[in-house]
């Protein structure tokens, strides 16, 4: 299966209007929440519908860079699933498949790490913050090997474009560096990929920081009603009683009416404005009601097609054949290119 590689702009440009194809995914680690919605989710429910060749990968092997076992991992990828299902994500137009279901995939991860040096995968600001925030007794060699396994993800299927939130940047960075470096040694193979940022600003947890599923601080897409507003109720504020909106010095306060804003289509300011001296007790009522009503139709739709697991497993068999096709025939290119065909 081939593809005509564009000439993306660098990291950053929205380039949506000549991709040809993307890839994205997520870690099988919890079900998603609503950083992931904003952050990345909808985009990919945007390029499907424009018409975009979409490819979607659950990271099974990455489950193990941060933790020393990986816990009931099967229903983590089926609860997966079900979250694209629900916002939007169509089998027919977006390859979903598992990571260690390729197994073409994974060998290109060989080659690839002979192009990085240690010191660059070392010094990766992401890895840094996963070593961080990491659940394993010690760093484990798979945590190094991150950015090299995920430009694998992306390469096999000759991405050239791939939507990100800013802390992925220099992910995709080593992606492109591995490309190039690819072909300067063997020969054109790797489109260059380029990151389609959103425009949504990093949406903070309940607790004032980066929201993510390991520190315990998300609202889950398929949260109830009532999880939603115990989950508000709990997150962090400040002393002030007038509600202002100010990233810098309230992160909290603004964390919570950026999220109200994104679910209510209006601006935080204003948000901030309207509440004015009611204080944090009127804020959290706001969220709540906003972020409630906004995700009730995706998570009716999650409960009714959680209702039959069977289909999911049988969209993954599917998914995983189709990847399987193009990891085999991009894994064959690369042999070839480094004179590596024995047959």
């Amino acid at each position: 299966m081939s593809v005509t590689a564009t000439h993306p702009k660098p990291p950053g440009t929205d380039d949506r209007a000549q991709a040809r194809r993307v890839l994205t995914g997520d870690r099988p680690t919890g079900r998603l929440h609503l950083g992931h919605y904003f952050g990345t989710l909808h985009n990919r429910v945007r390029l499907q519908d424009a018409g975009v060749e979409t490819y979607l990968v659950i990271a099974d092997y990455q489950v193990l860079t941060d933790r020393d076992t990986a816990d009931r991992l099967d229903e983590h990828v089926e609860d997966l699933v079900l979250d694209y299902l629900a916002a939007g994500i169509d089998p027919a137009r977006t390859t979903m498949f598992v990571h260690s279901a390729v197994p073409a995939l994974n060998q290109l991860l060989l080659p690839f790490l002979s192009l990085v040096s240690i010191a660059e995968l070392g010094r990766n600001p992401t890895v840094k913050d996963e070593i961080a925030h990491s659940r394993q007794a010690s760093v484990s060699g798979l945590m190094f090997t991150y950015p090299a396994h995920q430009a694998a993800d992306i390469l096999f299927c000759k991405a050239d474009l791939v939507p990100v939130g800013q802390d992925q940047l220099p992910h995709l960075e080593v992606t492109r560096s591995i490309a190039r470096r690819f072909n300067d040694r063997y020969g054109p193979v790797f489109p260059e990929p380029g990151a389609l940022l959103s425009d949504t600003p990093l949406l903070l947890g309940t607790d004032g920081t980066k929201m993510s599923k390991s520190r315990g601080n998300a609202i889950a897409l398929s949260a109830t009603a009532d999880e939603t507003a115990r989950l508000i109720r709990r997150a962090t504020t400040d002393a002030g009683r007038h509600i202002t909106y100010d990233p810098d010095h309230r992160p909290g306060v603004s964390g919570l009416l950026r999220l109200a804003a994104l679910c209510l289509g209006r601006k935080p300011e204003d948000i901030a404005a309207e509440i004015g001296g009611a204080g944090a007790a009127r804020l959290k009522q706001i969220v709540t009601e906003a972020v409630n009503e906004h995700f009730a139709p995706l998570r009716a739709r999650r409960a009714e097609l959680a209702a039959d697991r069977t289909a999911v497993r049988t969209i993954l068999r599917e998914g995983n054949a189709r990847a399987n096709d193009l990891a085999d025939a991009t894994l064959h290119e690369v042999r070839n290119a480094m004179g590596m065909s024995y047959a």
